[in-house]
This record gives structure tokens, sequence and C-alpha cells, in this order.
């Protein structure tokens, strides 16, 4: 800690007025000593860890700070502010002001210091002692801790007297003290000793236990400081409270003997929590780390009335489920319904490309007649090509069979986390065997989701928490979905699959080119999202059979043709017109040929995203007309992916190329047009429509070059 704080990086008066201008005063400090080489890159570097969270704290403490690699080592530097800084604490500005760098490897010695100095900042005596320092050396020394807080004070008095300004100083430091929160929660130490007693029930044998976990994004400051203040509170509270920090320098696993003895868990992180699972079955509140930093007596009261209710949470749930994880909150509940959906979906799809594509090699190196060969378990002859293309079929049908199961307990997962997925692959499996199919893997899902989200919410003694996820869960709603699955709703919904299966098949002429069209508006709707996967998946659950019908390989076929559409067009017209787009748009345009070959539909995004108004319809003609004219010519995939790579597995291949080139050229012309069509931005500059400009700029670079481009 001798280097990483000297005299010379302290800064009593702070002059700054913005908590920019604050952390450059400091960072210029470290640029004099050579502990930082960049000052631009390391200020970014700072603002970018500024924009993932405020780091402003209660008590008037602003502690800026970032991993950088222009930051040579490990380095603190201090400044103190009369008027105070504002970095987002909810209680006001900040008048101590610690600028933290870290080197983006910084070894785990210097990471333990860094956050001892954070756990200290939650000492009320430490930052009275460094608002009262009254020179740079005594607060570099009480920051390194060559000196206690009493020494300190004793320094900063005997300086004051020896300057003749003894009185007013005095009287300020008094002030000072006064209006920090450390002076007042300093005084309450004696009660906080006597606590326990006075906080546990009557008849209790020990105090209440809590574990808990603290964690931020850079896991340097507010993790330690998470930590320190849940442990203060506890003390007052007289609950035990033991906590694992998930830093920088790596965390230690509280004991496991630890975490079972305890009564509740409390999660205060920003980053998600290693090892959740550790803490299954026990009341737990979840909230970002600000939240055990500035209200931990809250948290802890939360938990106990947790426990007092009997309220168990999922500790790998008790922050949301997956889904509401990766959301945001308050969504409503068709949001949710749609994600729950999409949740199985992604995890279908590896399984529906690799079984997809193992059966159309089978087919391919095999023929059409490989699904009645042998079991390859009795008949494979290693010389033998139909050997191989069997084992690949019964490797590719094999993988088919995971489908149904993985979207039901995927959704479930989605639903409800890990508790969700045996019952989710159960569903889904009973599914299959009373052939549900696609729509009963939906239906088992949420059923799976909805039966264990309701047994979380059924008040359990605390004797039972610790079977609960392992037994209690997986049995309860195994048997209540196999019950629903198999008696009430699985022959109404087999009914619904088999009708669906029955109308595809009778599908040809206009019925069939409409219905192309509009698969193709749906996979280019939003490239990727929610629409799209809905048209992908109707698709491949047509196929997920050994034998699909001729309409189920068409419908694949033209889904898959129109995916392709978006990115081959913007490429192309990144090439015919590449003054209409900025640099940075021709560069994706490269990029965007391989993508769109390879059926990755996301590759438009991009072009999308920077002007959506023009793009997204364009993108939608292109592709209606595609999956229209695949259907139209009778073009066949059995294949669920792959792009122009699996065009021999298609059936009419060169017709099946002219849909796509079609919908191609008319993405492109539609796209070019409107581009050159619209307007210049007003007060634009020379300097628009370069690499990064945002859709004005873009619309501003167009406008000026609509003669050229024409």
């Amino acid at each position: 800690m001798s280097e990483m704080i000297t005299a010379d990086l302290v800064d009593l008066d702070l002059s700054a007025d913005t908590k920019e201008a604050a952390a450059r005063a400091l960072a210029e400090r470290m640029v004099a000593r050579g502990r930082v080489t960049d000052l631009e890159g390391f200020l970014a570097d700072v603002a970018a860890r500024e924009a993932q969270m405020p780091t402003g704290l209660d008590g008037g403490i602003g502690i800026p700070h970032c991993r950088s690699s222009h930051v040579t080592e490990p380095t603190l530097a201090f400044g103190r502010s009369a008027a105070g800084i504002d970095f987002g604490a909810p209680d006001g500005p900040a008048d101590l002001i610690f600028l933290i760098a870290a080197p983006a490897g910084a070894d785990d010695a210097h990471l333990t210091i860094l956050s001892s100095l954070a756990r200290q900042l939650m000492n009320a005596e430490f930052t009275g002692a460094l608002r009262s320092a009254g020179d740079a050396a005594t607060a570099a020394a009480l920051i390194r801790g060559d000196e206690t807080p009493a020494e300190a004070a004793a320094r900063s008095e005997s300086a004051q007297v020896s300057a003749d300004t003894s009185g007013t100083s005095e009287d300020s430091a008094a002030a000072s003290g006064a209006a920090s929160p450390g002076a007042a929660a300093g005084t309450t130490a004696p009660a906080a000793s006597a606590a326990p007693d006075a906080a546990a029930p009557a008849g209790e044998e020990r105090p209440f236990r809590i574990v808990a976990v603290t964690s931020c994004p850079t896991g340097i400051a507010h993790t330690y400081m998470a930590a320190e203040s849940l442990e203060n509170a506890g003390r007052e509270a007289g609950v035990e409270v033991v906590v694992e920090t998930q830093g920088s320098a790596g965390f230690t696993r509280l004991d496991p003997a630890v975490i079972a003895a305890a009564d509740g868990v409390i999660f205060a992180h920003d980053v998600p929590v290693r090892d959740k699972d550790r803490f299954a079955g026990k009341p737990t509140v979840d909230v970002g780390v600000k939240a055990g930093i500035n209200r931990p007596g809250e948290l802890i009261g939360e938990v106990r009335e947790k426990a007092a209710r009997g309220e168990v949470t999922s500790a790998a749930a008790s922050g949301g489920t997956p889904v509401e994880r990766a959301g945001d909150s308050g969504e409503g509940y068709g949001t949710r319904l749609r994600k729950w959906l999409m949740s199985g979906v992604s995890y279908m799809v590896p399984f529906v490309a690799a079984g997809g594509l193992l059966i159309a090699l089978g087919f391919a190196i095999g023929g059409y007649k490989i699904n009645k060969a042998p079991s390859v378990m009795d008949h494979f002859v290693w010389s033998q090509g139909d050997s191989w293309a069997a084992l690949l079929f019964q490797i590719g049908v094999v993988s088919f069979g995971f489908l149904v199961p993985v979207l039901a307990g995927y959704i479930a997962y989605g639903m409800a986390d890990r508790p969700g997925l045996v019952p989710g692959f159960v569903g889904g499996s009973i599914a299959l065997t009373i052939n549900a199919g696609f729509l009963g893997g939906l239906v088992a899902g949420l059923l799976a989701g909805g039966v264990v989200m309701a047994i979380q919410r059924v008040g359990i003694p605390p004797a039972l928490r610790g079977i609960m996820p392992v037994v209690v869960i997986p049995l309860i709603s195994s048997a209540v979905v196999g019950f629903l699955m198999f008696v009430v709703v699985g022959k109404p919904i087999a009914s619904a699959q088999k009708g669906m299966t029955d109308w595809l098949s009778g599908l040809s002429g206009t019925n069939a080119v409409l219905l192309g069209a509009l698969l193709g508006l749906m996979m280019c709707f939003d490239l990727g999202g929610p629409v799209n996967k809905v048209a992908y998946a109707f698709a491949t659950s047509g196929i997920a059979v050994s034998d699909p019908s001729d309409s189920a390989m068409k419908i694949m076929a033209a889904v898959m043709a129109a995916g392709m559409v978006p990115p081959l067009g913007m490429a192309l017209a990144t090439t015919v017109r590449g003054r209409l787009f900025t640099r940075a748009e021709r560069e994706n345009g490269k990029a965007a040929w391989v993508l769109g070959a390879s059926f990755i539909s996301e590759g438009a995004i991009p072009f999308a995203a920077a002007d959506p108004l023009r793009v997204i319809p364009a993108s939608m003609v292109g592709g209606a007309l595609t999956g229209a004219l695949s259907m139209a010519f009778g073009a066949t995939l059995r294949a669920p992916h792959g792009g122009i790579f699996v065009v021999p597995l298609i059936g009419n291949p060169f017709l099946y190329l002219i849909a796509i080139a079609a919908g191609t050229c008319v993405t492109t012309a539609l796209v070019v047009a409107l581009k050159t069509l619209r307007k210049p931005a007003p007060g634009a500059t020379a300097g628009a429509g370069g690499e990064g400009a945002g859709e004005g700029a873009q619309a501003a670079s167009a406008g000026r070059k609509q003669p050229v481009a024409a």
C-alpha cells in the first residue's frame, strides 16, 4: 500500500464541480507520477465504468474506479471537495472522492489492498478523520494504514495549533464530524455491542444467521463496501452475518456447514452470483449491490420476515427466472410469455440444426430409402457408404428425438429456473408418447413452469427446505404435469397437432404460395427476433420426424430462403451504391455476404438498427417474394440450416437459387431507392456519415450524394 498512494496523489482542495472534472484532476496526478500512460484513454475507461452504475455512495463518498490497460500499477488518488460533487448518490453530493485505478491484469495482492480500503470507507471514524485531515501527508498515511484515525486526528490538531488557527480549525473539524454520517454512527458502537441481547427474540437459543454474497461489475469497491455494510448492520441487529465477496481478487466459498446452518440468504450483486445453487431452499433476498451498501438493515429485516412466514425462494431463481433476469422489470404477462416460449425455442434450435443436417446428409449419401436401413448396432460395414449414411441418419433421428422434451424443459426453465427442468422434460417426453408433437411440448413446458412456480409460493417448514429443490418439487411437479398431459389436455392437443399436419399436407397452388409469402414476411420482420423464431420453429417442427411430408419440406425451404435475403440484399446494396452507406456499413456489407449465404438473418441487423424505416420494409418485400417463389417452384429441404452449403440437399435447387436471387435484387432495389429519395438532414456537415455516425448523419450523407447515386 505504501506505493499505492502518496502525498502528491492527494488534493485536499479539489475545486472540480463535476464528476468528470474531478476524475480528470485526480487522473492528472496519476499521469504526473507515471501511474497512467494515456490520460484520455484512462478517463474513457472511468466513464465507461461510471455508465454501468453511478459510483456515489451515501455518506458523501464518491469512488470512481476502473480496470484499464493504461494503468501501470494499482494506484489511489484522493480528493476532498468543500462544495461537494454529484456522483449520483441518493443523499446528495460527495465530499470525499477516491479515484481507484487498477491495471487490466492487477494481481490478487493489490486487489486485496483495494478491497480493504473499500471496507474502511464504511468505517465512520475513518471517513471522519479524512474530513478533518489538515495536510496531504496525513491523509495519505491514513489511507495507507500507516496511521490510525486517532493518530491522524492528533497530528492534524497539532499542525493546526502550530499554524495559529486552532480555534477556527477545531470548530470546523467538529462541525465536519457532526455533519458526517461517520460521527453519528461512531456513537452507536456501544449500543451495537449490546444489541444482540436486546434484538434476539425471547427463547431463541442462538442468533438469527444470514449468509450473503456481494459482487459488482468491476469487483474492486462496491463488492467489499456492501460486505462491510451488511456485517456492521448485522452486529447492530444482533444477527450473525457471514459474507462471501465475489470480487476481482477471486473468492473463497463459504463453508457448506455455514450455509446449511443459515436461516436466510442475501444476494447483493450486479453480476451473476457464482455457484448460486449452494444456497437453495432458504428464504432469500436478492437486490443490487448498492442496496447492500445503503440499506443493509432493511435487507436483514426482510430476510427475517420471510423466514418467519416460512417463505422459501429457490436460490437459483431468487433474483428472478432466467427470462426475468434478462428482461426489464415491470414487463407485462404477454411479453414474459413470449420470452418463455423463445427460451425453449433457443435451446431447441441446436438440436434441430445438428439432427436435421445429419438426417439430410444421410439421405444425400444413401438415398431416400436410408430410413428403412437396419440399426447400425446390428449391421455396419466400415467400407460401405450405405452403412455410413445409415449411421448419420440414425444419429440425426436420435437428436431430433430431443426436440420436444428440450423445448418443454427450457420453457419451464425460463419460467421457474432449474426446478422447472425435470417436470418440463417429463411433460415434453409425454407429448412425444401421445403424439402431441410440437404443440404438446409448448403446453407441457407452460404447465411445468406454472406448477413449479405455484409450489414455490407455498410456505414450507424449515426442516423441509433442504430437500425441496432435490426431492419435493421434482416429485410433485412431475406427477401433476404427467397427470395433466396424459388425462386432461393430451388428447385435444394431439388432435390439434394431427389437424394442423393434415392441413399442411393438403396445401397446394395459391394457398401454398400465400403461406410462403407470409413466412417470408415473418422471417424478415425482426431479423432473428421473436417473430423470425416463430416462423423458423414452425418450419423445423414439420421436418422433425424421420419421414416428413412433402409440404413440410417445402415450408422449410421457403423459410430458409427468405431468411437469407436481408443480409444478401444489404451486401449487394453496399456494393452497387456504396455512397449511400457509411464506411462502417460498407465494411459490414462485406461480412453480410457470408452471413446471408450461411442463413444468418442477423447479418442485416447493423443496417436495420441504423435505418429501420427503409431497411426492414425492403427486406420484408424481398423475403415475401422469395418465400412465395420457393413454394411455387416446389423446392424442398430436409435440412433446417446451412444456407447455400446444403444446396445439394434441396429439391429443385436451380429454381430455389433463382427465388433467393430475385428476393435479394428486390430488397436491394428498394433499399437503394428509399435511401436515394430521403432528404438531407438539417444542418448536415461535410463530416457526417463517417464511421460510427448515427441515423441522422447517415441520412445527411446520403442526401448530399443523391446526384451521384442517381
